[in-house]
């Protein structure tokens, strides 16, 4: 047997001791719980009869029980159709009995026990006594699929006990519940055995990763007749790192494309009903052209921001595949930055919007010179869409210790409360002060990837006197 076939049957033996231990204290307790469920019903409906009879009974003469019997009669010959949970019920299965004050059954509403002496009934003999008395019996000896669970509870007249009243319920009803609560239970459990099953593999993979590692070392040590404690180090991490990438895309990566799907569906369904509105109004004979006009450039539009969310979402999914950034470049960053303000400026012109970019040092970072540029191109984007028709946009490059720090800054509205945690999440968008539209929600989640790739990170918040500041943290070049 391998290393691996060891492992894994050993995780899947103390796997399968756990569940089934589990397993076996759910399954026994879950008969004892239908019936201290059912005996709580049984208690009331034994108080309610006692109650009724109470009060229809007088202080000299015997309990009234003459009205049971029709009462019964009609109710066992009702019939119904009840679903509950998936078991159906189509008659009634209570029973109900009372006695004197001597134990004598003075009504059966199945008829078979009146004039019968009950006081030795362990529920009866406490009723009588003033206490409250419960049993679980075979109603037919031989048989134990016929036990009735029965409480029994006084009838008080006056003060005095003047009899009890039993209620009781075959345990057969209550048995289909356990029976499906406990099919119910053992799919779970098989269920969760083969999700573990699954688990279990990825696992004993990863960690007989390092049995494979200790032999190249022996082999090592065989032709070498040295150890080298920094490459045994380096091979070690990358090892466990390989190990745990891999294991992250397994347990995620389902997770990952359903999440993908679900949202770009969410995102999809507005534009797409507006242009199934717009065609639909677009089919109607007499409209003026006017209107047919407006509706094309509707469907336009709307068509453009299916094209760009979808484009959004390919860059960033395949932007997220990526565990490195491969080759990367000296970027010098002020220079990218002013070429990116002089863009940003003219962008804004129409609605008189300045760029304005602080004087400082030039700062070099390593890394991929089109994402860098994506990323600050974004935020600018960001800071022009929330900035008020006139206003400013703030640049600035500096350096703090060992780190690059571009901030981006405008005199916008700022960032509501409630979404100051959800600024970076996917297709989370704020609808634009000067047009109230809402972007793809695509840009800052860009951003963040792109600063992740780059050891960096990026943050969004409002600024002191009001606006939002981005701030695009990075490693120096020389921190590399």
């Amino acid at each position: 047997m391998t290393a691996r076939t060891r492992v894994f049957v050993g995780i899947l033996l103390v796997y399968a001791l756990g569940v089934g231990v589990l397993m076996w204290r759910l399954l026994a307790d879950i008969d004892p719980r239908y019936r201290e469920s059912a005996e709580e019903s049984l208690v009331e409906t034994a108080y309610l009869m006692a109650t009724q009879i109470e009060q229809r009974s007088g202080s000299d003469s015997p309990l009234d029980t003459a009205w049971l019997e029709p009462l019964f009669r009609d109710l066992y010959a009702r019939r119904f159709d009840a679903n509950i949970f998936g078991i159906r019920k189509q008659s009634v299965e209570l029973r109900a009995m009372v006695v004197d004050a001597h134990g004598i059954v003075l009504f059966d509403s199945l008829g078979r026990h009146e004039g019968q002496d009950y006081s030795q009934w362990r529920d009866i003999r406490l009723a009588l006594a003033g206490r409250y008395g419960a049993r679980t019996s075979i109603d037919f000896d031989g048989d134990p699929d016929t036990s009735v669970m029965v409480v029994a509870v006084p009838v008080r007249i006056d003060g005095r006990i003047a009899g009890a009243v039993a209620v009781a319920k075959p345990a057969q009803s209550i048995g289909q519940f356990v029976a499906a609560a406990r099919r119910k239970t053992l799919a779970v459990g098989l269920t969760s055995v083969v999700a573990v099953l699954l688990l279990a593999v990825i696992v004993a993979v990863w960690l007989v990763r390092p049995f494979g590692l200790i032999g190249a070392t022996l082999r090592d040590l065989r032709h070498e007749r040295t150890l080298s404690l920094p490459r045994l180090g380096r091979r070690a991490l990358g090892t466990f790192g390989a190990a745990f990438d891999e294991m992250r895309d397994a347990l995620a990566g389902r997770h990952y494309v359903a999440d993908y799907v679900q949202t770009l569906t969410h995102e999809l369904k507005s534009p797409l009903s507006a242009i199934r509105g717009a065609a639909e109004l677009l089919r109607e004979p007499g409209m003026p052209e006017a209107d047919r006009r407006r509706f094309l450039a509707n469907v336009e539009r709307e068509t453009q921001r299916i094209q760009e969310l979808v484009d959004r979402m390919m860059e960033l999914t395949a932007l997220e595949r990526r565990r490195a950034l491969g080759p990367t470049e000296a970027v010098a960053l002020r220079p990218l930055l002013q070429e990116l303000a002089g863009s940003a400026e003219a962008a804004g012109a129409p609605r008189h919007l300045r760029v304005l970019l602080h004087d400082g040092a030039d700062v070099g970072v390593d890394g991929d010179p089109l994402l860098l540029r994506r990323a600050v191109a974004n935020l600018l984007d960001n800071a022009l869409d929330f900035s008020p028709d006139g206003g400013v946009v703030e640049v600035a490059l500096a350096r703090r210790g060992r780190r690059v720090v571009v901030t981006i800054r405008d005199h916008g509205p700022g960032i509501p409360e409630f979404a100051d945690a959800k600024v970076f999440e996917k297709f989370f968008s704020l609808a634009r002060p000067h047009s109230r539209r809402k972007s793809t929600g695509l840009g800052l989640a860009f951003v963040k990837q792109i600063a992740q790739l780059h050891r960096g990170r990026v943050v969004l918040r409002n600024a002191d006197g009001g606006g939002a500041l981005a701030t695009l943290t990075l490693p120096c070049a020389d921190a590399v």
